[in-house]
């Protein structure tokens, strides 16, 4: 049997060397070719070789066997494609039935499938609105820095700062323990004694609250004193009206309804405003006066002096460790309870008048501050009147800052009276301010 063995060596770009070797005759043939003629030269023999017949055969049972193994080669290939594809085919297939089978059996046996319990999802809630709170507050860096490079995706930043200054209940996920806490109850039966919790959440912006499925506290009305229709178990300085009006003579929780007719009855200074001037001022410009707001209103005092008068009054107002909101409802009246840098559930240009009461001063933020005027304008008819009932501020910043504000509004100013405080130490001032929106703009 003779082997044959083909040996390729590149020396260089321009030359080419192969060499047969005829081990079983041990000859040994080199052919030096270019890339020019391709013609063999420098043909030598080491050993005789046989005669050229017989190397011809060689040559050709050679390149018979390369040829059948390329086909081989093929061969195999092509048969591991087709089982790539039957395999794929299987696959899906396989998909496909065990996807009907389990449609088949939802839609079979609806019963079978396991509810969430409620506490679960309660604890889900609780676990996004943590997530929420810390991505919020602690960022990732990999995905600042992809977000600092894809600006066009970002929110603007306006956008960003009007959903804090007027939330849409957006904040209560930065307060998920609170809020974890307020829904943290037994559904279908009494509700937490938790008023105090929610006036916590109310206050930070968490409005409206969360809906919850229970029964809320009502107190044992045994008569018709007002005392027995207020939970005095939730304040803790007082438990009955005439405590309160003996501890807080000018928060008017003195209900008798001789006490509420002389209300804004008397003008001790240039602070005071009488109903009866707003009434003739209203008057002499032909403007009438039957719905108002009382923003901060407290016990609803302006409104019940104004019910007297045949003026309905709806009075916002919030439980600061006293029953405000219960006194506004014994005396007939609508307490809102909302906080001041929510957007007033009013529609537009429907109010006569709106006042400010003491809860609206230097202690809003001043952009806070100029939202919320806006907002009383939206309010407001045209020739309707704004009421700045003693707002407390520094002159300085009165003169800076709040002056400048309420300008903008481009009201007429009707009355605008500015008294120092008495015990004042740092130069704080009252400023009482009626102005009369424009008819028309």
């Amino acid at each position: 049997m003779i082997q044959t063995q083909i040996c390729v060596c590149i020396y260089s770009s321009t030359r080419f060397d192969f060499k047969v070797g005829l081990l079983a005759q041990k000859a040994y043939l080199t052919v030096s070719l270019t890339p020019d003629n391709l013609r063999p030269k420098n043909i030598g023999f080491k050993t005789p070789l046989k005669p050229k017949n017989q190397f011809l055969s060689h040559k050709r049972s050679y390149r018979g066997s390369l040829q059948t193994m390329a086909g081989f080669t093929m061969s195999l290939n092509l048969l591991l494609l087709v089982a790539m594809v039957a395999t794929n085919i299987l696959s899906l297939y396989h998909l496909s039935s065990t996807t009907n089978f389990f449609q088949s059996a939802v839609k079979s046996s609806p019963s079978s499938v396991p509810t969430v319990p409620d506490h679960l999802l309660r604890q889900l809630h609780t676990i996004r609105a943590a997530i929420n709170h810390l991505t919020n507050h602690n960022p990732d860096k990999s995905t600042s820095t992809v977000s600092s490079t894809v600006s066009s995706s970002a929110p603007p930043k306006d956008l960003l700062l009007y959903s804090k200054l007027s939330p849409i209940a957006s904040a209560c996920h930065n307060y998920p323990d609170l809020l974890h806490e307020y829904m943290n109850y037994t559904p279908f039966s009494l509700c937490p004694s938790d008023a105090d919790l929610a006036e916590k959440l109310i206050l930070r912006g968490c409005h409206p609250l969360p809906r919850r499925r229970c029964f809320s506290r009502t107190p044992r009305a045994t008569d018709s004193k007002p005392d027995s229709h207020v939970i005095w178990s939730r304040y803790s300085s007082c438990k009955s009206f005439d405590c309160l009006a003996a501890k807080l003579p000018g928060a008017g929780f003195d209900l008798s309804a001789e006490k509420s007719k002389s209300q804004f009855s008397a003008y001790k200074s240039e602070l005071d405003l009488p109903i009866t001037q707003l009434l003739q001022i209203a008057k002499s410009a032909n403007s009438v006066l039957r719905l108002g707001i009382d923003v901060g209103g407290g016990t609803g005092s302006f409104a019940a002096a104004m019910k007297a008068r045949n003026v309905t009054v709806v009075t916002t107002t919030m439980n600061f460790n006293a029953p405000y909101s219960e006194a506004v409802a014994l005396r007939g009246l609508v307490p809102l309870h909302v906080p001041l840098q929510q957007r007033l559930p009013v529609f537009d240009g429907v109010v006569d008048l709106v006042r400010c009461g003491r809860a609206v001063n230097r202690w809003i933020p001043v952009t806070v501050m100029e939202f919320f005027l806006f907002d009383l304008d939206r309010v407001l008819r045209g020739g309707g009147y704004l009421w700045l009932d003693r707002f407390f501020s520094k002159k300085v910043d009165l003169e800076n800052v709040y002056g400048p504000m309420i300008g903008k509004l481009g009201y007429k100013k009707v009355k605008w009276a500015v008294a120092n405080k008495v015990d004042s130490k740092h130069g704080e001032v009252f400023l009482t301010a009626l102005l009369q929106k424009p008819v028309a703009r």
